[in-house]
């Protein structure tokens, strides 16, 4: 009762930017927030099988104050602690409609600018520079601002808007979790494929594997042999297709080659491999199988739920796929926002490695495995 403020209050200069996080994961009516000195964490889960967490880095606000209350009385004196030293301060965690703060999100069609993001990410090709101008919808967006409010405990999360000296407030109804473990467990000391590459490529072929329908998404790795890394949907009512991130040749002109010349003592020629196998687009690619799975990782996921990351892999510049030896898998997508505020494949042409100053953000998902009486069950389907 000592913090005569709000538990919490944050200023953003560019709602667009908590629109877009958001966003991607918002295949969900609900999500469970978690207020925490270091930013908003928003987790979204679907029948314990996936998972999207969004986390809004405190750099993303122009001002951010949090005044984290002390533990409930009743959870100490469950630890057994009677003095009023032993009181801990602890982050707020509770649920609110994720699809009515989406809602109040875009009130200044905000969603104009997030859904040409979109459009544009589905080919790795860069947009025409010559398509924006003052008057399209991401240069309107630099004058919103966004102020997020929780003022006590059981109170609503109060979101307003501004726009010209125009405010629009909205409370929203926070309601208490009904499990506070619900994370999908990653081992990450247990990690078996770590890939790192640039999201566009990931979702064109999710966006090819798509087209045929699959129930199913087949994904291979291997460090040894061909293919290195490939995904496939099968189950569908058409045929099985396959996306291979192959080796490209020296006589291609776009990627490493596998084999290289190299002269001898005798100046005779001969052919080594690469020190390192590894598909041309990947930037890290490192898989290491248990000895019960031999040398190839093969892992089995509803091609559904994979879909439900597809806004996530339009608007990161890379992503981290990750798998654990329990084999679930963890696609963690990396979104830069510029100093004007766009975030990701929205500049279009900028190289993966590029620093443009801005911020990075991170969104995660993850993803359980199907088991083979599950694939069965997707078959008869």
């Amino acid at each position: 009762m000592a913090n005569t403020g709000p538990i919490f209050s944050a200023v953003s200069s560019n709602a667009h930017q908590l629109y877009t996080l958001l966003q991607c994961i918002g295949f969900v009516p609900k999500a469970t927030v978690q207020i925490t000195p270091d930013g908003i964490r928003f987790s979204a889960e679907e029948t314990r099988v996936i998972q999207g967490l969004a986390f809004l880095d405190k750099a993303l606000f122009t001002s951010y104050t949090f005044n984290p209350p002390t533990t409930p009385r009743n959870e100490a004196n469950d630890a057994g602690h009677h003095d009023g030293t032993a009181e801990t301060a602890y982050y707020p965690c509770f649920v609110v409609s994720l699809s009515a703060l989406l809602e109040t999100l875009k009130i200044f069609d905000i969603n104009d600018a997030s859904s040409g993001s979109f459009s544009r990410a589905v080919s790795v090709q860069p947009p025409n520079p010559s398509a924006s101008s003052a008057f399209t919808s991401p240069a309107l967006l630099l004058d919103r601002s966004c102020t997020i409010q929780y003022s006590h405990e059981g109170a609503p999360l109060s979101i307003t808007l501004s726009e010209t000296g125009v405010k629009t407030t909205c409370d929203l109804t926070t309601y208490e979790p009904e499990d506070t473990d619900t994370d999908i467990p990653f081992q990450r000391d247990g990690i078996v494929m770590k890939i790192i590459m640039r999201s566009a490529w990931l979702h064109n072929a999710i966006t090819e594997l798509g087209a045929t329908d699959p129930t199913v998404l087949k994904l291979s790795a291997s460090a040894t042999r061909e293919p290195f890394f490939a995904l496939s949907g099968s189950g569908g009512p058409l045929s099985e297709s396959t996306v291979e991130f192959s080796i490209e040749h020296q006589n291609q002109n776009n990627g490493p080659s596998q084999t290289h010349k190299v002269l001898t003592d005798d100046g005779s020629r001969a052919r080594a491999k690469r020190a390192k196998l590894a598909p041309t687009v990947t930037e890290t690619f490192l898989v290491s199988p248990p000895s019960s799975m031999g040398t190839r990782i093969n892992q089995n996921y509803r091609f559904s739920m994979i879909q439900k990351a597809a806004r996530a892999m339009a608007v990161a510049n890379k992503v981290s796929i990750r798998g654990d030896r329990q084999g679930v898998l963890s696609l963690q997508f990396m979104i830069e926002f510029d100093n004007n505020g766009h975030g990701g494949a929205t500049g279009g042409g900028r190289s993966s490695g590029a620093s443009t100053g801005g911020t990075v953000t991170f969104v995660d998902f993850r993803f359980v495995p199907l088991l083979d009486e599950d694939d069965v069950d997707l078959e008869m389907d």
